[in-house]
């Protein structure tokens, strides 16, 4: 019997972060610092509206695009954000995360062999979602010196008559590396010079902590360019609900729902409801939940500090990169030996591409006490190590 499977999935590597994930799930006393997913109940009143709108039987199908309402108050909410105005009927649309909004984007914009350009450590689905567009992914190995930012030099070398979309993981998963506004306004330049489109995955944008964060989408002749990807799962701790939004131009949005119309159809009636409810009332529980990772984001440098463990200061995002190549091991080695030995799960950093090698992420998404503990056992795997 031939094949049954398409070559290009079948070569897929699967997700490094889910090997660890399901090994610790079975290890009795093993704290994982692995999963990027906030420790935080989704808050009440947020929970209430999806309650509500169960308990009146708004359990169907909406408009393929998401519900206008919801359009409504993310047009608001990025608007408010100073980023841009989107038309909420012709220019949002509401997706099952933010990670089908990557995947209808791509495919929406890519024809076979064009070159969509990832700077890495990233996500690990950018790759993927550019190969089973039929895309060519062209990686960018970003470097601790420069705290993980893409600079234009970087992006200019690249390029080629092939290259269509650049993606723009920031703030990072996993490094917690931002761009600021200057180190955009000059990427920017390049993206004009060589008339490419962007795609900005700004998930963690919220979650910003040297200053507010600055989209891409915001500069000058950026906007027509951008496809805008954010969701609900970390801001609002609504990872359950899988529900996302992109935000872009008419011509590119149009074709984006023409994919989610035949996939998917919509997104969840339930978390929809519920989503309208955060934009419009959660700017308080995204603040105190902000505060809570800082506490946890400085307490981690802090103790890195004391182990003499090098990390670059990550402003974004809810992770930390610490540099572990003094130990002579691979990132793999370091992360299946801490699990082995000390019952911690942390992530290869090469689980976010090979850029990642000599580094692991962890996740400060766990409550202090949890990180102490975890801490004090890194320690003594470390110092067993050096001695």
């Amino acid at each position: 019997m031939r094949n049954p499977i398409a070559d290009r999935v079948e070569n897929l590597r699967p997700s490094g972060i889910r090997k660890f994930f399901d090994i610790v799930s079975e290890m009795k006393d093993a704290i994982s610092l692995g999963v990027g997913e906030p420790d935080f109940d989704t808050p009440w009143h947020i929970r209430d509206e999806g309650i509500y709108s169960l308990e009146k039987g708004r359990t169907f199908y909406t408009s393929n695009a998401g519900l206008k309402e919801l359009r409504t108050e993310i047009s608001k909410y990025i608007d408010r954000r100073g980023i841009a105005k989107y038309d909420p009927i012709k220019e949002v649309l509401v997706t099952v995360g933010g990670s089908e909004g990557i995947d209808l984007a791509l495919r929406a914009m890519l024809n076979d062999g064009e070159e969509v350009i990832i700077p890495e450590p990233s996500y690990v689905s950018y790759v993927p979602c550019t190969i089973m567009a039929g895309g060519k992914p062209v990686v960018i190995p970003l470097k601790a010196k420069n705290e993980f930012r893409l600079t234009a030099e970087e992006l200019e070398d690249v390029i080629t008559s092939k290259s269509k979309v650049l993606i723009l993981p920031f703030p990072n998963n996993p490094t917690g590396a931002i761009m600021e506004r200057s180190d955009l306004e000059a990427v920017a330049k390049v993206i004009e010079k060589h008339d490419l489109f962007v795609v900005s995955d700004e998930i963690y944008s919220e979650l910003s902590y040297k200053e507010e964060h600055v989209s891409i989408a915001s500069l000058p002749g950026m906007r027509e360019r951008t496809i805008l990807i954010n969701g609900f799962s970390k801001a609002f701790a609504m990872t359950g609900w899988r529900l996302g939004y992109c935000c872009g131009p008419e011509l590119i949005i149009s074709q984006m729902t023409k994919l989610h119309q035949f996939c998917i159809m919509c997104a969840p009636t339930t978390s929809q409801y519920a989503a309208v409810e955060a934009l419009k009332h959660g700017d308080a529980d995204v603040a105190e939940m902000k505060e809570a990772y800082n506490q946890r984001r400085r307490f981690l440098m802090n103790e890195f500090k004391k182990m003499s463990l090098p990390c670059f200061e990550p402003y974004g995002a809810f992770y930390v990169f610490p540099d572990i190549s003094e130990f002579g091991m691979s990132s793999d080695e370091f992360a299946t030996e801490l699990l082995k030995e000390e019952k911690v799960a942390v992530v290869p950093g090469t689980a976010f591409g090979e850029s990642g090698e000599g580094f692991v992420r962890i996740s400060y998404a766990y409550s202090i006490e949890n990180l102490k503990i975890a801490l004090d056992r890194i320690n003594s795997f470390i110092e067993k190590r050096r001695n």
